[in-house]
């Protein structure tokens, strides 16, 4: 067992070494981003003003309701391409909005279009930042892992890595959990620090059921009432909808936000 942790150890080290010139070479294209958009920000006049207010009037529902937020909870949202372009500043200014999960990566070699600008605009307007990897079991877990840390620079994330589970692949639960625990030794390595686990209540309880001990979750419930497993784990942070409303984003949101006395201090990213 002990000379297996010190290979999977070994091999982690070569896949982030393979990736880390290519890594500087996106901190420093990011960095240079970061300073021209903070430096346009300060100039930001009318014309900025008038299209926040234009997509404003198109996300407003005809209750004048943006936000389903109603408690005292800390509130966050995620985003990927499917919300398109968005309006950061806008999104940066509603109390609710404390943090973003954008997402990174998907399988082996899916890049979300829309990361690298999001992950610099969330920056530049002051959100916490974390990305997550919607992970594959059939795919390599080697193979995912590199193209998750091609995109998750650790420079980069306010917030602990999270990883999205919504399938099987067709796996018997055994190999499946046997997958996707592999994929969680690597990223840990490659971190230092376990992930945020992201699944729905019923897929844990029907594929995870006391398997994730040691994890912190956020789990996927479109109910009113807070979500609770079977075998009644903690739960860090409940998905409580994904047809949310923001201001700033034509479409709809994947809203959460933090249970209990949980906080973000809970998930942020340690830098070693």
């Amino acid at each position: 067992m002990r000379f297996s942790k010190i290979i999977i150890t070994i091999l982690c080290c070569m896949l982030v070494t393979s990736t880390y010139a290519e890594n500087a070479g996106k901190r420093h294209k990011r960095k240079t981003y970061r300073t021209h958009l903070n430096a346009k920000k300060k100039r930001a006049g009318k014309k900025a003003k008038k299209k926040a207010a234009l997509m404003f009037r198109e996300v407003v529902n005809d209750s004048g309701i943006l936000c389903e937020d109603t408690c005292d909870h800390v509130h966050g949202i995620d985003m990927s391409h499917y919300q398109g372009d968005v309006l950061w500043e806008t999104i940066a200014n509603q109390t609710p909005t404390s943090y973003v999960y954008l997402k990174a990566t998907e399988g082996g070699d899916r890049i979300d279009a829309t990361f690298e600008r999001n992950i610099v605009m969330a920056h530049v307007h002051g959100l916490k930042v974390g990305s997550y990897h919607f992970y594959r079991p059939k795919t390599d877990q080697k193979k995912q892992l590199q193209n998750f840390v091609s995109q998750c620079i650790p420079e980069e994330q306010d917030l602990v890595p999270m990883i999205d589970i919504e399938t099987t692949g067709g796996l018997p639960t055994g190999e499946f959990c046997d997958s996707l625990f592999r994929f969680l030794e690597l990223v840990e390595e490659a971190y230092h620090q376990k992930p945020l686990l992201y699944t729905f209540r019923n897929f844990y309880n029907r594929h995870l059921l006391g398997q994730l001990d040691g994890y912190k979750l956020m789990i996927a419930m479109y109910l009113p009432e807070e979500p609770v497993l079977a075998d009644n784990r903690d739960i860090t942070m409940w998905q409580y909808t994904g047809k949310g409303r923001v201001q700033g984003v034509n479409g709809l949101v994947d809203k959460s936000r933090f249970m209990g006395n949980h906080g973000l201090r809970e998930i942020r990213f340690r830098h070693w």
